[in-house]
């Protein structure tokens, strides 16, 4: 299979109603740019009609390849595999519901070629959504580079255009719990950001406690500050339950004063066992994700590939 100047990338999950549309509005965007491009669908596993709409574009457009997966791997693993078909000397990556719009493509060459950097990313001038969205972003964002070692911008998007060697760089990560915000800023290179306007359309998928998940999973796969902050935590506990103890000691042997209060003493234990439980679970977590990459099992499992052969 020979190399082609461009490829854009898409994921499909639940995605039957845009896949005609997106392709026909990346093509033309793409044409704009290169008249040698290609445009890559991987099916995440969609359970709706993703993949025979997908298939039915195939037979139509040459330039069309299809990456159809096993099951539903999660979007992150699913944009790896998809960047890991791309044959382009530049890969532009996007979400497939035009929430992004395609027709940016020219604008985000045009900054490439202008910056002459490895990757031009887009970060919304406006979070889209109501004000819980906007709030519970704009939180997150602050959570995650307070605690993590590897800050990601606030407010970024799936949309940017790519060289080559950057993906290359960005494929030789292999960890199975991945946090691809993550991977995109700690692979290096020159990176620069494009104000890009991105549109709510109905409900996501994204639900909230996938939204925890992935959180806590970016948190513990970027950042050993967790870890670090329980340690902290025992020490000043155990630092003050010390100087509660000496100050006992003394009212008992100077005053032969003795203070009850089996109220506070509940209240301690519940809090101690509390925290107890949560550092456990803290360290679990970290445990867990060396079980998981020390089995060394694929992200995803390609079922078929449609592509033209010549």
């Amino acid at each position: 299979m020979r190399d082609v100047r461009l490829s854009i990338v898409t994921t499909l999950y639940y995605s039957a109603p845009f896949i005609e549309e997106f392709c026909r509005r990346a093509s033309e965007a793409a044409a704009r740019v290169t008249p040698d491009f290609e445009i890559i669908l991987v099916n995440d596993g969609s359970p709706d009609q993703s993949l025979d709409v997908a298939v039915s574009v195939y037979e139509r457009d040459p330039r069309v390849r299809v990456v159809d997966l096993s099951r539903n791997f999660g979007h992150h693993r699913a944009m790896m595999t998809g960047l890991a078909h791309a044959r382009g000397e530049l890969v532009f990556l996007l979400d497939a519901d035009l929430e992004q719009p395609p027709e940016a493509l020219p604008e985000f060459a045009a900054e490439l070629e202008r910056t002459k950097a490895d990757v031009v990313y887009g970060v919304q001038s406006k979070r889209a959504g109501g004000w819980r969205e906007r709030v519970s972003g704009n939180l997150y964002y602050r959570l995650f580079n307070l605690l993590s070692a590897t800050e990601i911008p606030p407010n970024i998007v799936t949309m940017r255009l790519m060289t080559r060697r950057y993906v290359s760089a960005l494929l030789r990560h292999r960890e199975r719990e991945i946090l691809i915000a993550g991977l995109w800023t700690i692979t290096g290179f020159k990176q620069v950001p494009l104000p890009v306007t991105r549109t709510a359309k109905g409900t996501t998928t994204y639900t909230f406690r996938k939204k925890m998940s992935a959180f806590v999973n970016g948190i513990t796969s970027f950042s050993s500050r967790p870890l670090v902050t329980v340690f902290y935590i025992g020490t000043i506990i155990s630092f003050a339950s010390m100087i509660a103890a000496v100050v006992l000691i003394i009212r008992r042997l100077f005053f032969g004063y003795f203070l009850e209060g089996w109220p506070s003493l509940i209240v301690s234990i519940w809090l101690l066992g509390g925290l107890t439980i949560f550092s456990i679970g803290i360290i679990g977590i970290y445990i867990s994700k060396v079980f998981t990459e020390s089995k060394r099992r694929p992200y995803t499992i390609v079922r078929d590939v449609y592509e033209r052969t010549e």
